[in-house]
């Protein structure tokens, strides 16, 4: 497995990890949703000769530090406008630990409010 797919598989069992999180496959394509409404998009599982690795979030505080990573872009589809990012999964960037923090800012802002605070209590003070 390479890095970038380890990396995927870090990020996607986080997302999975997170209250009321489940995945989907609209378009072919790994997204990871709550209450029905996407806060992750990994693409398919291989890469093909259409498709990079990267993964999409929705970003408020982070949108800027994402956008200043090589080959990150304002999401398609006018999901940009929206404060979506899309970043290319490489062997060094992002680590898995920043992508995972950046998943978990875009859940806060998809999730219902008693997900979130479920998230807070259930988390090591």
């Amino acid at each position: 497995m390479s890095q970038w797919q380890e990396t995927r598989e870090r990020v996607r069992e986080f997302a999975l990890g997170l209250p009321g999180a489940y995945e989907d496959f609209p378009w072919g394509e790994s997204v990871v949703k709550v209450n029905k409404k996407i806060f992750v998009f990994l693409g398919p599982d291989d890469e093909t000769d259409k498709w990079e690795p990267r993964f999409s979030v929705k970003l408020r505080e982070s949108n800027g530090h994402a956008l200043n990573l090589p080959g990150a872009t304002p999401t398609g589809h006018g999901l940009g406008r929206a404060g979506w990012v899309t970043v290319p999964f490489s062997d060094d960037v992002p680590d898995a630990v920043l992508a995972c923090d950046w998943v978990e800012e875009s859940y806060r802002i998809v999730a219902p409010k008693r997900l979130v605070a479920e998230l807070d209590t259930s988390r090591p003070k």
